[in-house]
């Protein structure tokens, strides 16, 4: 494949079109769904309260809520629901549980897409270059919540150091962060006055300790891949099932996601399958196998020793992975 590529190539203006529509009632139903999950998962949380059942049942609420952040990302996009205001008002809603504002993630991760894989400019990739230790801190969730409840902190203070937040930007932010701390703050009062654990118990604990879960997709999308500007070499997607899938919101399917950003979640895999068909099959790593590979890398050196514009974590084959055949 060309490392440049021309979007117009892929598909034709029609396509564009039919794929690019939006439908709330396609956003209904997965929302609709991933919150009846989570719902379940809290009312079999309480009833096995006190008896070991309860790991397994903190387990799935925790990795049900995590993945809600897949709808925030969506919803970031606008591409959940055709009422634009649905999206913003579900997107805050949903920022808030996850402890990651709507307003300062959507920032980043418009930057994320503009300049993806670039060291400086990338609102996702504003980091040093891993060790297997810090990579293993990252993928325990345990410099991921220090860096989220820090940098929240630090907003609400009114220092920003993002460099991808404009100055234009940065009130909205600042507010933003202040309005999340008086929430949490609001709700740890009437958690200490009612002399209720329900917050922890059904929220706090199963999201932070079930982290690592979420993690697997979070770094499986861009690690160990080109720094050069091609979506093709520098985005891998991911080869799963139906079921991860749907708690994904259909990220796994995440090249095709970089590729036409503007593309519903739900329609992502028509979309991949058209890419494919036009330019060949895409990087493609499971979530187990992906961190095998890139743990054995990080052992042998660095993530800075290894080439900036080379893929250096892949299947043990080599080269990319065949496509998924229609189910």
């Amino acid at each position: 494949m060309e490392a440049e590529f021309s979007r117009r190539k892929l598909l034709t203006p029609a396509e564009m079109r039919a794929l690019t529509a939006r439908s709330d009632r396609a956003g209904a139903l997965q929302m609709g769904s991933h919150v009846a999950a989570i719902l379940a998962a809290g009312w079999a949380h309480a009833m096995v309260m006190g008896t070991p059942w309860v790991l397994l049942t903190g387990f799935v609420l925790g990795v049900l809520i995590n993945f809600l952040y897949a709808a925030q990302h969506e919803l970031s996009h606008a591409t959940v629901f055709a009422t634009r205001k649905a999206n913003e008002v579900f997107g805050r809603i949903i920022g808030f549980l996850m402890i990651f504002p709507r307003d300062f993630d959507q920032v980043m991760h418009f930057a994320h897409h503009q300049y993806t894989q670039n060291w400086e400019r990338d609102g996702e990739l504003v980091r040093e270059p891993y060790t297997l230790t810090t990579y293993l801190l990252w993928l325990s969730g345990i410099t991921y919540w220090r860096n989220r409840v820090a940098g929240l902190v630090r907003r609400a203070r009114g220092i920003i150091v993002e460099p991808y937040i404009k100055p234009t930007e940065e009130a909205k932010i600042i507010r933003e962060a202040r309005l999340h701390l008086l929430g949490y703050a609001l709700i740890a009062v009437l958690s200490v006055a009612f002399q209720s654990w329900a917050a922890l118990t059904f929220w706090i604990l199963p999201m932070v300790l079930t982290k690592p879960v979420h993690q697997l997709q979070n770094t499986i999308e861009h690690l160990g891949l080109s720094h050069e500007d091609d979506i093709f070499e520098n985005t891998r997607s991911t080869r799963t099932n139906a079921l991860m899938r749907w708690l994904c919101w259909q990220m796994p399917y995440h090249t095709a996601h970089h590729t036409f950003p503007a593309v519903p979640f739900w329609k992502l895999r028509e979309l991949n399958a058209k890419i494919e068909e036009k330019a060949g099959t895409v990087h493609r790593m499971g979530w187990i196998e992906f961190q095998v590979e890139v743990i054995g890398k990080l052992m042998a050196k660095d993530e800075s020793q290894y080439p900036m514009n080379e893929v250096w974590v892949m299947p043990r084959s080599g080269g990319r992975s065949v496509r998924i055949p229609a189910e």
